[in-house]
């Protein structure tokens, strides 16, 4: 498979090529500017998630685009423009789409569908708010989004997303924050990039949401 994969320099893209190339799959590293991802054996592009011009251009010749850009603090508009910029440039390809997006649009569990992450403050503190609600109208575009083109997947990560190791250990869900016996929602970056690349290579959901946790 031939994966092209934005923000490839970043915490979570990163650790997409190291799995992806691990599985024997072509990788292409896009970054915005200078820096270049660690792993080794991919092709490196220099591009902008928010421009579809470089979005169409860049999927060319590939089966998938993977985006796990995040801005730095103060600039989370950022991921709304580069949702929009890669859903109008992969339709007009029609190269399926996996968006690493955030969890403050899932549910809390217990709530009854009718509190999102986003507004617990056992979540996300005042300090990441503005991040969560970034992510959430990111995943609100995708909804929007009419046209049948491109496939697209909003990937939510559990409430904590931090380095570890890989175990190639998780749970799928759905809507709702998925917590374990400890009342914890968290899984690793590794473990949250297998789950990216399964999916990758076994489609299981489209134009739809999915989480993962331990």
């Amino acid at each position: 498979m031939r994966i092209l994969v934005f923000g490839a320099a970043g915490n979570v893209g990163s650790r997409v090529v190291t799995e992806a190339l691990s599985r024997g799959h072509r990788v292409t590293a896009v970054v915005r500017g200078t820096t270049r991802p660690k792993a080794g054996g991919t092709v490196h592009r220099v591009g902008d998630a928010a421009d579809p011009d470089d979005v169409a251009a860049l999927s060319d010749g590939h089966d998938l685009v993977v985006s796990a850009t995040r801005p730095a603090p103060g600039n989370e508009s950022g991921l709304v423009l580069a949702a929009r910029g890669l859903l109008t440039g992969l339709g007009t390809t029609g190269v399926r789409l996996l968006l690493v997006g955030g969890a403050g649009s899932l549910t809390v569990p217990g709530t009854g569908g009718r509190v999102r992450v986003s507004d617990d403050v056992r979540y996300v503190p005042e300090e990441w708010r503005p991040i969560a609600e970034a992510c959430n109208e990111q995943y609100a575009l995708c909804l929007r989004h009419s046209p049948a083109r491109p496939d697209w997947v909003y990937v939510s990560p559990p409430a904590l997303l931090e380095p570890g190791r890989r175990t190639g250990r998780y749970r799928v869900g759905a809507d709702e924050l998925l917590l374990d016996g400890e009342g914890r929602s968290a899984i690793s970056m590794e473990d949250f990039a297998v789950a990216l690349v399964d999916e990758a290579e076994r489609p299981e959901h489209h134009r739809e949401r999915f989480t993962v946790a331990y």
